[in-house]
């Protein structure tokens, strides 16, 4: 029960997270936007931890959530956030869902033995985001395609990582993730030249709200749990939902418009990661 739960909220969640970032960064900064998300999120999850009487975080498992904290949020998300100022969410959903490809790529590089499916869903992938690339949204921004196709190279070093180094117990090492995450995002931000502005918008508040509650506390959490709990393959399913949802969420409640590429471009995509998953599970 616990898997169909945490499966259910990072399929349903995370589906609707790239619309919500993409009005949230349509008034404020993306890195400062993320910081303050992660911060809020990250905090929230200590209390938790604290109320249910784990054990902080020690030195050692604050410094191992850095690397973790700055690939998942200040590279996976960060960059997803700076593209959506000028990318769809849809665009963004379909582009990020090849994260599983990746792992599969940098598995094969640790040593582990890629099947035949997943060196094919690798392929099929890379001809998806080629076919996504050369429509006309991505191709008229170029710097911003690169800054996006980052992203779930990021994500998917950063699961790597996360399940390799050890990590502070339950929520905690979520927790300790985030709330570096936030610390990186915050330099990057500052780094940039990112100011808030002195009144936000009532956008700003539901969506950046709407992000730390459920995005971040809800279904990173689960996220977490799936990676430490089920199968590599199945924690990493939410690519193959996402993509499809996400594009129609965008076009029905954001009036974003869908070109030919990006009808292409999703099912192959989709398909390459279930290609993926499948040859893990094999």
């Amino acid at each position: 029960m616990a898997t169909v739960l945490a499966l259910a909220s990072v399929y349903v969640v995370w589906s609707s997270t790239y619309l919500v970032m993409r009005i949230a960064v349509e008034t404020l900064p993306p890195m400062l936007m993320g910081a303050i998300r992660f911060s809020i999120a990250g905090g929230l999850l200590l209390l938790f931890g604290l109320v249910r009487r784990l054990p902080m975080p020690t030195v050692r498992q604050w410094f191992l959530a850095l690397p973790v904290g700055l690939l998942l949020f200040a590279g996976g998300n960060g960059l997803v956030a700076i593209a959506e100022t000028r990318v769809s969410s849809g665009i963004a959903a379909v582009v990020c869902a090849t994260m599983p490809l990746w792992m599969a790529v940098f598995a094969a590089a640790a040593g582990e033995r890629p099947t035949r499916r997943e060196w094919l869903g690798v392929a099929l992938g890379l001809a998806g985001v080629i076919v996504l690339t050369s429509g006309a949204e991505l191709s008229a921004e170029p710097v911003y395609a690169a800054v996006l196709l980052g992203s779930p190279l990021a994500w998917a070093a950063g699961s790597m990582l996360a399940r390799r180094l050890p990590a502070a117990p339950g929520v905690m090492a979520a927790a300790s993730q985030q709330v570096m995450g936030a610390v990186a995002l915050a330099i990057i931000g500052f780094g940039r030249g990112e100011r808030l502005p002195e009144v936000w918008t009532f956008d700003a508040i539901w969506a950046v709200a709407y992000l730390v509650i459920l995005g971040s506390f809800v279904a990173f959490t689960a996220y977490s749990w799936l990676l430490r709990n089920t199968r590599p393959a199945l924690a990493t399913s939410y690519a193959f939902v996402n993509p499809p949802l996400a594009v129609l969420l965008g076009a029905a409640l954001g009036a974003e418009s869908v070109g030919t590429a990006t009808w292409a471009a999703t099912p192959l995509i989709v398909a390459a990661v279930l290609l993926v998953v499948l040859g893990r599970r094999k």
